[in-house]
């Protein structure tokens, strides 16, 4: 074998110039350890050498690179692909250049990262050029592990968030009817008076009581009770908007909370509420329970100034309903300060 030949056949060993060649381009590659080495022959494009490891991924056996082009190995639009970044290569001696290549092998598509790095050239010698190819499968392989697995912590995580806001909610909720508790109402209330002392704009609360129901429903019991709340559970949910709360305050006792809405507009709307309960059906036991209620609707800041005369008002108008027989709505007095 001449060794100054930088291209040999079969399974020769390598040439001579490339134990020097790596000592000199070494330090530059050795970074990207664990990749394959190649060497060509600059101005034919033949492999001189190229690594086992490499060689079988192109599906050749041990040598079977050497003396061969790209165009004889891969064919197509590869080679001139490939040709096109070394002459890229060859033109800058001592650069480090990187592209990346897709190569049809076996009837697989593989991904490959190059580095290529042309020697400088020696008087009266062929150019050298020397590459390091990366296959790229099992790195993107992990990636899309690490990306999948990424997506199942996040998806887990908004599962774990969703989780959360549903106890907090039902934390919040009586379980019988679906309202907000009382504690949770009462924080509402104290921030929309706040906000309408701010904004200087106006909001109803009502109290609602559930009439004493008729002797034979509660023969019935506990039982019949909680199907007359599911009731009104629903009839309270049906009519109040998102920005409206309702909550359930005892075993009779009811409030709403009607956001930037008057008294009259208020007086309106519940009294819708107090015919639909009234002509709700509601059985249990194959018995019609029926049930009606009484309400006292007051209104911030024309009937109270202050969170605790806004509910002063509303128990008296409840009272005042209930002394009219219930299935009864009452408007809190409006007050008249002086001037």
């Amino acid at each position: 074998m001449n060794v100054d030949d930088p291209v040999t056949h079969g399974r020769d060993v390598a040439p001579s110039w490339i134990g020097t060649a790596l000592a000199a381009a070494w330090p530059a590659l050795a970074a990207h350890a664990g990749a394959m080495l190649v060497a060509k022959d600059g101005d034919s494009g033949r492999y001189a050498w190229a690594d086992p490891a490499l060689e079988a991924a192109w599906g050749l056996r041990e040598g079977g690179a050497a003396g061969r082009t790209d165009a004889e190995l891969f064919g197509g639009s590869a080679a001139a692909s490939l040709r096109a970044a070394d002459q890229m290569a060859l033109a800058s001696p001592g650069e480090l250049l990187a592209a990346e290549h897709r190569l049809e092998v076996g009837g697989q598509r593989s991904d490959f990262a190059v580095l290529r790095l042309a020697l400088p050239p020696a008087p009266g010698t062929a150019r050298r050029l020397l590459a390091i190819w990366a296959d790229q499968g099992p790195q993107r392989q992990r990636d899309a592990r690490l990306h999948q697995a990424l997506a199942q912590l996040e998806q887990l995580q908004q599962a774990h968030e969703a989780l959360r806001r549903e106890l907090h909610e039902h934390a919040l909720r009586d379980a019988g009817t679906g309202l907000y508790t009382r504690g949770h109402f009462d924080d509402q209330l104290r921030r929309e008076v706040d906000l309408s002392t701010r904004e200087h704009r106006e909001f109803a609360l009502v109290l609602i009581e559930i009439d004493p129901p008729a002797p034979p429903v509660q023969a019935l019991g506990s039982a019949a009770t909680a199907r007359i709340h599911e009731a009104l559970g629903r009839l309270l949910r049906g009519n109040t908007r998102a920005m409206d709360a309702s909550c359930r305050i005892d075993a009779r006792r009811f409030a709403v909370l009607l956001s930037g809405v008057g008294l009259a507009t208020a007086h309106a709307r519940m009294e819708g509420l107090r015919r639909q309960c009234a002509t709700q059906i509601v059985v249990h036991e194959g018995q019609d329970l029926g049930f009606t209620v009484t309400m006292g609707v007051a209104s911030f800041p024309h009937t109270a100034h202050t969170q605790d005369e806004l509910v002063q008002a509303c128990e008296q108008a409840l009272a005042q309903a209930r002394q009219r027989g219930g299935n009864h709505v009452t408007l809190a007095s409006i007050r008249f300060d002086p001037a």
